[in-house]
Order: structure tokens, then sequence, then C-alpha cells
């Protein structure tokens, strides 16, 4: 099939052949009544596969060439200095929290039994870093309906220990970074933004409108299927500041002090004339190690893969507002049943999410079992109140590892209450449409005292 052509030429051949294949047998069929809307899916075309497939013929796997493409793609999309790709979203959190335990920091290093501020009505791996360092988390609540930190509670929760704050933008829509951005500069206290999921939402503060993320000291992604964009698995993390990402890129790669990228040797050049610690002068600055890290590096074809998505990215963060706006004017006449969600002030969210919450007298789980049997798949807001789980027994018996602010309220109301529907942009009108009318009928229904569950 090859013969008389060039590696290039084959290359070519090859990957048009995969974008044939693509076109004719990943093309997903016009949505019809019935069908099952999920929460959350991919979207792609041949580029992506193409760009896979390249990849592996490359045969590189690790780190490589597209990883640097799209470390520097994805930086210049946030406008900021650094961006350091990963395996996962939660490793982007691991390396997050854990580059703040360096003793490079001096005086501001988190140490064991310090305070990290958090909520606990999100994703557990915002707060798990914390936990398995030796970090106290203490947990704030949070408002309905943005769903994000209570600021008036911050100065309640703060103390002597605190050393930083932790949190998630709420399925797109981002925490209030004027008031806890403001906090953290009075306390001098690191900012973590986990971003994700709310890549590509905006915030105006101080006249400038800028990307979630990237206002906070660091910022992490996540690239998993049902995210903005995907790799498969795959995260970053990223900063403006240098001392903070030579951090992270240590503790992403194994810990070591060297900054050498994968298959690239004496880029400092002097791999065999320092001294380091107690080792013999001259030991191989390849195996130094400075931090006690991880390999938590993503492979070559997941970012060859998210190179292709961040060309589309733009795109989907309009689709999701657009099907966002949509189900929310679908859904106004039921606002009498459902606290539907609003975005929080100076800011325009990349929804991943439409977040509902019960009012009194209408049952979830009657409602979410009348959407989820019409086709129409839904989530929890992830922990609802994570101090609630198996995870923390030991802890809540013990009465130590973590520490609440106040009261969890509305985190609790949360876990009863609430649940999401997505708005993916994968979704078109028809489907957004269908949603509304699912959830409208479902809400009449759990509002009239147990009919829903009766006609399921």
């Amino acid at each position: 099939m090859f013969e008389n052509k060039t590696e290039s030429q084959a290359r070519q051949e090859i990957l048009e052949l995969v974008g044939e294949y693509c076109d004719r047998f990943h093309q997903k069929k016009v949505f019809e009544e019935g069908d099952r809307i999920p929460y959350a899916s991919r979207v792609y075309d041949r580029h992506e596969m193409m760009n896979l497939v390249d990849s592996s013929l490359e045969f590189w796997l690790t780190s490589g060439r597209y990883t640097e493409e799209f470390e520097k793609k994805l930086a210049e999309y946030l406008d900021i200095r650094y961006c350091s790709l990963v395996n996962s979203g939660s490793s982007a959190n691991l390396v997050a929290f854990m580059a703040l335990t360096s003793p490079l920091l001096g005086e501001r290093q988190i140490r064991r039994g310090d305070e990290v501020i958090t909520v606990a009505a999100g994703f557990p791996t915002t707060v798990t870093p914390m936990i398995q360092y030796g970090a106290v988390p203490v947990f704030v609540d949070v408002t309905i309906p943005q769903y994000n930190i209570d600021t008036d509670m911050l100065e309640q929760a703060y103390s002597d220990k605190t050393k930083a704050v932790m949190l998630a933008h709420t399925l797109g829509n981002p925490f209030d970074l004027e008031k806890v951005k403001a906090f953290c500069d009075r306390h001098n206290l690191w900012l973590v933004e986990d971003n994700c999921d709310a890549l590509g939402t905006t915030y105006t503060l101080d006249g400038r409108e800028r990307f979630s993320g990237t206002i906070g000291d660091i910022g992490t992604s996540s690239f998993y299927p049902p995210h903005h964009m995907t790799m498969g698995e795959g995260g970053a993390v990223y900063t403006d500041n240098p001392l903070l990402h030579k951090i992270i890129r240590s503790f992403r790669d194994w810990g070591r002090d060297c900054v050498c990228p994968s298959g690239r040797d004496n880029l400092c050049g002097h791999r065999f004339d320092r001294q380091y610690g107690e080792l013999p002068l001259g030991y191989d600055h390849k195996y130094v190690y400075s931090h006690f890290g991880y390999n938590l590096k993503a492979t070559d074809m997941q970012a060859a893969v998210g190179c292709a998505q961040l060309e589309k990215f733009p795109s989907f963060v309009e689709r999701r507002r657009h099907n966002f706006e949509r189900l929310y004017r679908g859904l106004l006449e039921t606002e009498e049943r459902l606290i539907l969600p609003k975005a929080a002030d100076n800011s325009k969210p990349s929804w991943f999410g439409f977040l509902i919450t019960c009012r009194e007298g209408v049952d979830r789980n009657q409602l979410v079992r009348y959407i989820e049997s019409k086709g129409v798949q839904t989530r929890m807001l992830f922990a609802g109140n994570l101090t609630k789980h198996p995870c923390f027994d030991q802890m809540r018996e013990s009465g130590q590892g973590y520490r609440i602010g106040g009261s969890l309220k509305n985190t609790d109301r949360i876990m009863r209450d609430t649940f999401w529907v997505g708005v993916y942009p994968g979704m078109t009108d028809h489907m957004i449409d269908y949603m509304a009318k699912i959830i409208r009928e479902g809400s009449a229904l759990a509002a009239e005292g147990g009919a829903c569950g009766e006609r399921l």
C-alpha cells in the first residue's frame, strides 16, 4: 500500500482515511423526543481523531510536541504566563495545593495543621489534597442561587492558622472573586481557583475583564469527557508566578529539581557541576529531587486531542451560554416551584450545567425520577455536603481533621433539594426545549404532593 511513498506521504494518506472514517461512522443522529439526553458529551470531529492518530504514529507516547503546543496555546487563550498539562483535573488540584507546601515559599509555606478555607458543596478533589497532606479544611456555607461561597462568612472562618483559600467556581458560575481576593490580600493568603467546571468564564475586576482561573495565584482545569473540552483524561495548572510555576513543574515531574523536558538533557548547562543537599558535588541534576513529587504528566496523544479541541473552544463557550439562556427562558413559568440559577455579579459564565433547587413542597427525588424517566439525565451538585459522606466518618467521630466556619444551612439544603441538567455545546434547541418541557411537567406533578411518584 505504501510502496514508492515517503513516510510523510504515507502518514498523510492514513490521516485522510481516518478523517473519512470519522465523517462516516462518528456522526450523531438527529435528536427525536424520547432519545436519551446526557448531561454532558464529547463534541468533536475529524480534526481530533486525525490529531490523535498523528501523535500515535510518532509513538512518542509521553509528553512531547503536542504537549508543548497545547500548554502554549491555552496560556495564550487565558492570557497567563505559565501552563502545565497534567493527567486529570484531580491531579491539577493535587499539584496546585502541593505547590503551596513547598519549602521554597518560606513563611508562606502551608504546613501540616495549617488551615485552608473552602466549601463542602462541591467535588471532593478540591478538598482531598488538603486532607491527605495533613492540612485542615475549614468549610464555609454557600449562597443560593449562586451556589458559591458566602463571602460574609469569610472573616468568621479565618484564624491565625489560615494560609489559603481554595475554591471551585460552581458549574461555570464564578465565586465573588472581588471579595474573596480582597480577603486573601488583606490576610496575605494564597488563592487557588478550581476552574475545572468554568473554563471560558470571565469576571470583571478593577475594570478589566479576565478569565476565571487567572485572578488567584493558581488556577486548575479538567479535560475529562464531560467538561468544557476533552482529552479523555487530562487537566492543567496555570499561574503568572514564576516561582510557583517552577514548583508546579517539580511536583508534576517526580519532584525533581531539573527542568529539562522529556527527551532532553542539560538544558541548564550545569548538569554535572553543582552541589545539591548532601549529595556529592556534581551529582547528575536529572536525578536531584527538591520535592516529594509524582509523575502526573499527560500523554502527547491526549494533548493532540486537546489542541484540536482548543481551536473549537470559543464556539463551545458561546453555545453553552446560548443553551443556558434558552433553558432559563423555558423554565421561567416554574419559578413558583423551582429556584433558577443566577450568575455572579460582574461575570459572564461559561456554564457547565443548569442548577435547580426545589422550593418548599416540591420533592426533588420525585421530580428527578420523573425527568430521568423521560430520558433526561440529571446530576446532584456532586457531594452535596461533603462532610456527610463516609470518607468523613472517622473525622466526624474524632472531631479532628476539619472545621466548619459557622453553619452549613444552605449546603444541607442543596444536599436535599438541588440537582442539575446539562447545557453542553452538542445540545440543539430541540433538545433544550424538550428538557424545559419535561422539567415543567415534572415540577408541576412533584408539587401536587406525591402525584409524580405515583405516575412513574
